[in-house]
């Protein structure tokens, strides 16, 4: 998928939504929670009511990995239905992967050939080598971490460097040499949301991969006003507030109303950017 097949599922669906399949089997709902396969029976209702909604899934690949070979089933079983029901929604591998070269590769022939997701996130730490087998699949993005959400992402990411600047302000002026708009993404994190002006000086076209909004305290409004683009260059990834928010037999109708709710304000922001440019033009 290209960013401009992407933005233009963003503005038929008037929504920038990436909902996060966090899917927490201590969390299910008591109506999946015995379901022999509960991870997908959960993802499968999650799936269905949200995906007029939402232009991304973003399944958390530790929430799989930490039942055992039976939970990489279920997230491959979730992936090609997916595929199969919702063709042109995106999907990202929530991996953080990041290793050398040779075993980039593996990962990358595992992710994009094996799985068939859209694009894995990746930990840019180890440089080049570790990104370029991803960027190798037409069609396929990388998603390297810039700036994350978490309380602890100061003592790396934010630390100055000799020459100027900071360790992810370094990553960001050196990995866009690598990729392009169509293959490579950003995690942004929506806690860091005042800083997205100076990210997107130096990306001003890439899409940016946003969490943190929601449960996390990060603003959905101070995202689109920091980090919009003219192609709207955001996908907002919400997990906990539309998995979670009902725990009845009336979950997947909770997640609806919890998508639909996040689809209307960002068509709103979305109305009200086209209304900024245009002012800029005339």
């Amino acid at each position: 998928m290209t960013a401009s097949a992407l933005y233009k599922q963003i503005l038929r669906k008037q929504s920038f939504l990436c909902v996060g399949l966090d899917s927490d089997q201590r969390q299910l709902p008591a109506c999946v929670a015995n379901e022999a396969e509960p991870l997908w029976a959960f993802n499968k209702a999650i799936v269905d009511a949200t995906a007029a909604c939402a232009v991304a899934y973003k399944p958390n690949t530790a929430f799989y990995e930490a039942a055992g070979s039976a939970g990489w089933q279920q997230l491959e079983k979730t992936v090609r239905y997916i595929r199969r029901q919702h063709p042109d929604v995106f999907i990202i591998a929530d991996a953080k992967r990041g290793d050398i070269g040779n075993t980039s590769r593996r990962y990358a022939e595992a992710f994009f050939e094996t799985l068939d997701v859209d694009a894995v996130t990746l930990s840019p730490y180890m440089g080049r080598d570790t990104v370029q087998p991803f960027l190798e699949y037409p069609g396929k993005w990388a998603a390297l971490l810039a700036l994350t959400s978490n309380a602890s992402a100061t003592d790396f990411e934010t630390l100055p460097v000799n020459g100027g600047g900071t360790i992810y302000e370094t990553v960001l002026q050196k990995s866009k040499e690598w990729g392009t708009v169509d293959n490579m993404m950003y995690v942004v994190g929506a806690t860091q949301a005042a800083m997205l002006t100076a990210i997107r000086k130096i990306v001003p076209q890439h899409f940016f991969l946003v969490p943190g909004v929601g449960a996390q305290g990060g603003s959905l409004e101070e995202v689109a006003r920091y980090g919009m683009n003219d192609q709207c260059g955001l996908l907002v990834n919400i997990s906990r507030d539309i998995l979670f928010g009902d725990s009845s037999d009336s979950f997947a109708v909770a997640a609806a109303a919890k998508a639909k709710e996040w689809q209307r304000k960002m068509s709103l922001l979305m109305v009200n950017l086209r209304a900024c440019y245009q002012s800029k033009i005339h």
